[in-house]
């Protein structure tokens, strides 16, 4: 499978990402970067720094520092710290792996080079993909999939984290977000209804750190800053694999239930980044959903399964 992986480091990026690197089902094509979990430069340096010590060889591509929606957002510093990877000690990274040029156009070029077999997982801000249509609509239509990780509908009572409407990635860039769900191509929406189920308690980091060596070690101590924010604001023993998840939708769809139907974005207001999906099954709906094409959100996992087959592979 071939694989475009769109990303603002971030520490759950972070776990996603050494996923990515331990599958050999994936052939990871290009790592674009976008404004988010910190500035532009810093999830570009956090990226770089990734790929080295993952040992990943496809190139690292700098992607939007500002969002479409044109409005400055504080960076999560109490959620992945000031160097957005829980404030670990990051050395000089090697910018040999840096290509020139835009996420946007790589994205572009990338799907254009290969037609049909290229999925998108975006785990960041959904700037680069608005990007890149806005760029070449006809790119929707060469593309195999787009897995992102965002939103929420719901499911378990879970409505939003940066609002009680909204999720970070689509609160980051609502606009971006709204284009992406207008396009035609398969998108498949792995959002907080699923990703909170996927608890990385302390004893399972701790056996990720014994079992999968440096880059394990590494993890658990990234997940230090991270665990202290979800125990202060959600009482967790642990911490969320948001991103990780979306790597598991692209390998293994069998382990999700999922909805299908059409989905809008709240824009601005009290609810600016709410996903509001109208159910397929629902019969003459609104005109604002009723020209846009369906799309798929998981609203189950087995995620004995997933943390199961994520501490197979990085331990592998």
């Amino acid at each position: 499978m071939k694989v475009i992986f769109d990303t603002d480091p971030g520490i759950d990026d972070a776990m996603a990402l050494l996923y990515l690197s331990k599958l050999p089902e994936i052939e990871l094509l290009g790592i674009t970067t976008v404004v988010g979990n910190a500035d532009i430069a810093t999830t570009t340096r956090n990226a770089l720094f990734l790929r080295e010590r993952f040992h990943i060889a496809a190139p690292v591509i700098q992607g939007a520092g500002q969002t479409l929606d044109g409005k400055v957002k504080p960076e999560p510093v109490i959620v992945h710290g000031h160097n957005g990877l829980g404030d670990i000690d990051i050395p000089a990274v090697d910018e040999t792996g840096l290509q020139p040029g835009t996420a946007s156009q790589f994205i572009i070029d990338t799907l254009r080079a290969h037609p049909g077999e290229v999925t998108i997982i975006a785990v960041g801000r959904m700037t680069n993909l608005a990007l890149a249509l806005r760029q070449d609509k006809a790119i929707a239509g060469l593309t195999k999939q787009v897995v992102i990780m965002g939103g929420a509908f719901g499911y378990e009572g879970r409505s939003g984290n940066i609002t009680p409407a909204a999720e970070a990635n689509i609160y980051g860039d609502p606009v971006a977000a709204d284009e992406v769900f207008t396009a035609e191509w398969p998108v498949v929406v792995v959002g907080l209804d699923v990703t909170h189920d996927i608890i990385l308690t302390e004893d399972y980091l701790a056996a990720l750190s014994a079992e999968a060596g440096e880059n394990g070690e590494l993890l658990r101590q990234m997940s230090d800053h991270y665990a202290r924010f979800y125990k202060d604001v959600m009482g967790l023993a642990g911490v969320v694999g948001h991103d990780l998840l979306a790597v598991t939708y692209a390998l293994r769809p069998d382990w999700f239930e999922t909805r299908s139907g059409p989905i809008c974005v709240v824009c601005d207001g009290i609810a600016a980044g709410q996903t509001i999906q109208m159910p397929a099954a629902r019969k003459g709906g609104h005109p604002d959903w009723a020209n846009r094409p369906p799309h798929l959100i998981c609203t189950a996992v087995n995620a004995d399964a997933v943390l199961r087959h994520y501490r197979e592979t990085v331990a592998g």
